[in-house]
């Protein structure tokens, strides 16, 4: 359908082809234009000498010349005119091959993926991707139940058990006795020392009295 209406790559070339061929002839229009427009200006200013001159027969052949040249100018803008419209024409039906085929080729493109991976591939997939995560998910369970003497633990009785502990470490903080603070150290300013307590003597008479107050004690 779309090599009916845009034609195949050969014909895009010879689009291109064409499309040069037109700027060609466009130039070659705007040259003659020009050559025209010259010599209708030539013919003006004869017009012009031959009416200072008094010969009015030359310079009405003049104007004649002058006309002919207009009209030929005339025509060559409309052909330019249509050489314009064809370029025009071309171009846009060059951007819509070039449109068209790129739209082929991706939807070749995506009609290949999907034959690659049809629908019944990917459900599959799923299905297999579900069922090993469940029996990844089996194995995890399995691996941590406990076993041995470890699955006849009751974890109420545990949990209870931890309980008990707890509270007994909480009262035992609360009956222990505060702490007391260590004295402060005393700061003595420099150059003193602080004094030493005076050793007392006992006198003979004093051990003595000492020594009878013991005797009596026992």
């Amino acid at each position: 359908m779309f090599n009916r209406l845009f034609g195949k790559p050969k014909q895009e070339i010879n689009a291109l082809t064409t499309l040069d061929k037109l700027n060609e002839t466009l130039e070659m229009l705007e040259k003659k234009e020009k050559v025209l427009l010259k010599k209708a200006a030539a013919e003006v200013e004869k017009a012009k000498e031959f009416a200072k001159a008094r010969n009015k027969r030359a310079a009405i052949q003049c104007l004649k010349r002058k006309r002919l040249y207009e009209q030929q100018i005339e025509q060559l803008g409309n052909f330019q005119l249509r050489v314009h419209d064809q370029m025009i024409m071309l171009e846009g039906a060059k951007a819509t091959t070039e449109t068209v085929d790129a739209l082929r080729t991706g939807a070749a493109a995506m009609k290949a993926m999907q034959k690659a991976t049809n629908i019944d591939d990917v459900d599959k997939t799923m299905d297999e991707i579900n069922e090993q995560t469940e029996n990844m998910k089996q194995i995890q369970e399995a691996l941590s139940t406990p076993i041995g003497a470890a699955a006849d633990f009751d974890e109420d009785e545990l949990e209870a058990e931890l309980e008990e502990l707890e509270g007994a470490e909480l009262e035992e903080q609360l009956l222990q006795p505060a702490t007391t603070a260590p004295a402060a150290p005393i700061h003595v300013p420099a150059g003193r020392q602080p004094a030493r307590p005076i050793p007392q003597k006992h006198t003979a008479e004093e051990d003595e009295l000492a020594a009878l107050q013991a005797e009596m004690a026992l």
